[in-house]
């Protein structure tokens, strides 16, 4: 096919002809545009698909005096990536590379602020998650980008461009579990020879796009936000070890309520009684209250001061303990003063 594209927008909308001839695309698709021209690129591709749309801020090292030219790239967490051979062959000092490093670090923590206006940054765990951009030249910067997302443990990883040279694509598929790409021009020598528009794109933009992608993905319906916070948020809960963020947030407080949207399943009530006794043994917690049929809640609380029973009445643990906490619907611990 001819390599040519009119503008980043005419660029997406062939990427998004290519991804949705491969499809179906699992629900779990997550499209990630490098600001800034890759997000213009990355739109179409996310409506074609009907995937949420975000942001991974990567930042160019550009070469000093040549900042076109890529000699690595960095992104969030620390992440580097250099490309050393451009380096050696340049004779560029590991100072000169520390001063853009630095530079470019302070434009990566603006625009992550800038971008996403207040939204929280996506969850990558477990997601397919397709980095999209403008074209890759060394690759270097979707280098960068590939290490960001493998950190967050995704599903698979899909590198898509409409342009690249045949050598950052080489470079990619051994990083990525896929590249997908329109065209690896024989004589590639820019990015920006293969389009007829390759103004730079502004903050504004990336901005706008990024609206215009929320205000239509089904994931800003209500029911789908929900979901979405439910798995940010999410934590295992294997041992005692995990309990301990739900401890400091407890701070001083002298009572801590844990409540249920109905009656809770066996797991519930198993970390529930290991929270109960983590606050009891860690936090001076001495009286607990529960909502249950009187009659078996006073025995439960005779049984736990030492009271003795009535001489006719089967043992507690197995008559009470039976049926707890199946009858509880809301359990309470207060400090004592």
């Amino acid at each position: 096919m001819t390599c040519w594209f009119r503008d980043r927008h005419d660029a997406g909308e062939q990427l998004a002809g290519l991804l949705g001839r491969l499809g179906p695309w699992p629900a779990n698709t997550l499209v990630l545009g490098l600001p800034r021209g890759g997000v213009p690129v990355a739109l179409p591709v996310a409506l074609a698909l009907k995937a949420p749309l975000d942001v991974l801020p990567v930042r160019k090292l550009g070469v000093p005096g040549w900042s076109e030219v890529a000699m690595g790239a960095i992104g969030p967490g620390g992440i580097r990536v250099l490309h050393d051979p451009l380096i050696v062959r340049l004779g560029i000092s590991d100072d000169a590379i520390r001063k853009v490093e630095a530079r470019e670090r302070t434009e990566l923590s603006r625009r992550e602020g800038a971008y996403r206006e207040g939204r929280p940054a996506p969850v990558l765990s477990g997601q397919t998650v397709i980095l999209v951009d403008d074209g890759l030249a060394t690759g270097a910067t979707m280098m960068a980008a590939v290490g960001v997302a493998r950190a967050s443990s995704p599903q698979r990883v899909v590198v898509t461009v409409p342009v690249a040279s045949t050598e950052a694509h080489a470079d990619l598929s051994a990083l990525a579990d896929e590249v997908l790409c329109l065209c690896t021009p024989p004589d590639f020598r820019a990015v920006g020879q293969y389009y007829q528009d390759f103004t730079q794109t502004t903050d504004d933009e990336v901005r706008s796009a990024l609206r215009a992608a929320h205000e239509r993905s089904p994931m800003t319906r209500p029911e789908n936000m929900a979901l979405e916070i439910l798995r940010r948020e999410q934590r295992p809960l294997t041992s005692d070890a995990d309990l301990l963020p739900l401890l400091d947030a407890i701070g001083d407080a002298r009572f801590v309520l844990i409540g249920e949207g109905s009656h809770g399943t066996h797991e519930f009530y198993e970390e529930r009684a290991r929270l109960t006794r983590l606050l009891i043994e860690q936090r001076g917690f001495t009286a607990v209250a529960v909502e249950a049929d009187w009659p078996d809640a006073y025995r439960v609380n005779r049984f736990v001061r030492g009271t003795r029973e009535p001489t006719n009445l089967p043992p507690v643990p197995w008559v009470i303990f039976s049926g707890f906490p199946a009858g509880c619907g809301a359990t309470a611990w207060s400090r004592s003063s």
